[in-house]
C-alpha cells in the first residue's frame, strides 16, 4: 500500500513539475546552460527516474516546440534550444543520423538534352549563344545580322524534303562572298549541303573581286554589302560580275540612285562612296561588271524623317543590249506620256551598250526614279524575260508598266522606298544612343521578317504607329518606325 502511495504521488508531482517547466520555459533557455534543466531532472529521477523522465520529455517536447518558432533564438553561442546536451528534454530533439550515402551499383543515366526552340541561343550563361534557324528563307539577313552582332549561327533542314537537298549556287556563292569580306570565319556545311553553321570574323574588307551566281542579279548580293560595308576595318571596293538587271532582285541602278542617298543621310558619305556599271549584264548569262567602293565609319547618327514633301522631278534610264538601240527610244516615250499628265519636269535617258560592255545576253529594261523636294527618293523598274524564257515583251508595254509601278509607288509613299525599308531600320538600329525615327510606307513581308531577326540578333523593338494620310496628302496608309539606336561602334576601324 505504501509502495503504491508513492508511485501515485510520484507521477502526481512529476505532472505538476511538468506545468511549472512549461511556465517558465523562456527563463530555462536564457539562464545558465543547464541549471534549470540539471535541478529538475534531478528532481524528476530521485522519484521516479523510469516513468517520470519519459513523461516529462514528452510533455516538454510538444508545449516548448512551438514556442520556439515564435522566438528568436538567444544570442549566446553556449545556449542550446533545449538546454544543454544531455539535459532535461534533449532525449526527445534527438533524431538518429542518417545512414552514409552507399555508391549505387549501376551509373546514372545521362539526362537527355532538350531541344533548342527557333530564335532562342543554346550556349551557357556567359557565352555568346548560338541561334538556330530551320529552312532556307531569310538566309542573306540571318547571315548579316549574325555577322554584325558577332553570334554564331546555326541554319538546318535546308530544303531538306525537296528532290535537290541542300543549299543552291547562289546561296553558296553569297557564303563564299561573306567569306571574303571578313577575316577569321568559320564556315561549316554537311555533305547534303542542308545544314550549315556559321561563326562570324571580323570585317575586313580592302580591294576584292567576286563572280557571282548568274541565277541571281549582282542586286541579290549588293544589298547585303550595302549593310557591311560601313562598319569593316578598311574600305571596301569590290568588283561583282554577274547580271546586272533582271525581273527578281533589285538592279544596280535602283540601288545606286537610293541607297546611296540613304547612306548618305546616316551620316556615312564622301567620295569613295560609288557604284559604277562597266558593264551590263543580262539573264540568263551575265557578263556584267561593277564596281562598289564604300568608306568605314566609326558610328552613325540618328535620323529624324518624318516628312517625305511632294514630288518635284522624275528621273530615269532606259537601257539596251545586244538589241536595236530604238528599244529604248519606244520604252522612253510609252513611260512619258503617262507620265506627263501629272509632272512636267521628267528626264529620262537612253543607255545602249556595245561590243564587250555588252554582256551575254540580248535584253532591254527601265528604271524610273521620283524625288520629293525633302529629299526622298522612291524608285520602279522593269526588265524584259530572259532570252529562250517566256513570251517577248513589247517596248511600249514594258515602259508603261514601269511607270504605273512608280505611281503605285508613290502612293504607298513614306521617306524610303520598299526596296531599301530593311536597310533604313538596320541602320536606325546601329545608330548612336538616339531616338530615330522614320516613316515608310505599308512593310513588306521582307522587312516584317526582318524585324522579327533584328529583335533576335540585337534584342531591340520598333515603336509602330499607324498614320492615316491626310487629305492634302493623298496616298495610301504610312508606318512611322521609332527605336533607339544598340550605339554599334564600328571596333574595327583603324585608328589614325
Amino acid at each position: 500500500m505504501l509502495l503504491l502511495l508513492s508511485c501515485r504521488s510520484g507521477r502526481r508531482w512529476g505532472r505538476a513539475g511538468a506545468r511549472q517547466e512549461r511556465r517558465l520555459p523562456q527563463e530555462r533557455r536564457l539562464g545558465p546552460a543547464g541549471s534549470q534543466g540539471r535541478s529538475s531532472q534531478g528532481k524528476t529521477s530521485a522519484a521516479s527516474p523510469a516513468v517520470n523522465q519519459g513523461q516529462e520529455g514528452k510533455i516538454l517536447y510538444r508545449q516548448q516546440l512551438p514556442a520556439l518558432s515564435r522566438q528568436p533564438r538567444p544570442n549566446h553561442a553556449f545556449d542550446h534550444p533545449f538546454g544543454e546536451p544531455g539535459g532535461c528534454g534533449a532525449r526527445s530533439r534527438e533524431r538518429p543520423l542518417p545512414a552514409p550515402a552507399r555508391p549505387l551499383p549501376f551509373a546514372p543515366a545521362a539526362v537527355p538534352a532538350l531541344p533548342v526552340p527557333n530564335h532562342v541561343g543554346s550556349g551557357m550563361a556567359g557565352e555568346v549563344q548560338c541561334l538556330s534557324y530551320a529552312g532556307c528563307n531569310f538566309l542573306r539577313q540571318r547571315l548579316v545580322l549574325a555577322t554584325l552582332s558577332g553570334r554564331p549561327l546555326k541554319i538546318r533542314k535546308i530544303r531538306a524534303k525537296e528532290e535537290d537537298p541542300g543549299l543552291r549556287d547562289f546561296e553558296a556563292s553569297f557564303i563564299r562572298l561573306i567569306d571574303k569580306v571578313t577575316n577569321g570565319s568559320r564556315i561549316e556545311i554537311n555533305q547534303t549541303g542542308t545544314t550549315l553553321y556559321y561563326q562570324p570574323g571580323l570585317l575586313y574588307g580592302g580591294s576584292l573581286e567576286h563572280d557571282c551566281s548568274p541565277s541571281r542579279g549582282i542586286g541579290y548580293y549588293l544589298e547585303s554589302l550595302l549593310c557591311l560595308a560601313p562598319f569593316m576595318k578598311h574600305p571596301l571596293k569590290i568588283v561583282l560580275r554577274g547580271v546586272t538587271n533582271d525581273q527578281v532582285d533589285p538592279s544596280v541602278d535602283v540601288l545606286k540612285a537610293t541607297a546611296l542617298p540613304l547612306l548618305k543621310k546616316f551620316g556615312i558619305d564622301g567620295e569613295n562612296l560609288e557604284i559604277k556599271i562597266n558593264r551590263r549584264g543580262m539573264p540568263p548569262k551575265g557578263g556584267g561588271e561593277i564596281l562598289f567602293a564604300c568608306p568605314v565609319r566609326k558610328i552613325l547618327q540618328p535620323v529624324q524623317f518624318t516628312d517625305p514633301g511632294k514630288i518635284k522631278r522624275i528621273r530615269g534610264t532606259a537601257f539596251s543590249v545586244r538589241v536595236s538601240p530604238q528599244m529604248a527610244n519606244r520604252m522612253v516615250e510609252s513611260a512619258r506620256g503617262i507620265l506627263n499628265k501629272f509632272l512636267p519636269d521628267i528626264y529620262i535617258c537612253t543607255d545602249h551598250m556595245k561590243g564587250v560592255s555588252s554582256g551575254k545576253s540580248p535584253g532591254f529594261g527601265m528604271c524610273l526614279t521620283a524625288e520629293t523636294i525633302n529629299g526622298t527618293i522612291l524608285s520602279a523598274e522593269l526588265a524584259s524575260n530572259p532570252q529562250g524564257q517566256g513570251a517577248a515583251v513589247l517596248p511600249e508595254e514594258l515602259g508603261q508598266n514601269c511607270a504605273k509601278l512608280l505611281l503605285e509607288e508613290i502612293y504607298r509613299g513614306g521617306c524610303v522606298d520598299s526596296t531599301n525599308q530593311s536597310l533604313a531600320l538596320l541602320l536606325m538600329t546601329l545608330g548612336q544612343r538616339d531616338v530615330s525615327k522614320v516613316l515608310l510606307g505599308p512593310l513588306s513581308p521582307y522587312t516584317i521578317e526582318f524585324l522579327r531577326h533584328l529583335r533576335s540578333f540585337f534584342q531591340i523593338m520598333f515603336k509602330i504607329e499607324t498614320k492615316t494620310p491626310e487629305e492634302e496628302h493623298m496616298g495610301g496608309e504610312k508606318v512611322l518606325m521609332t527605336c533607339v539606336g544598340i550605339g554599334f561602334s564600328n571596333l574595327s576601324k583603324t585608328i589614325r
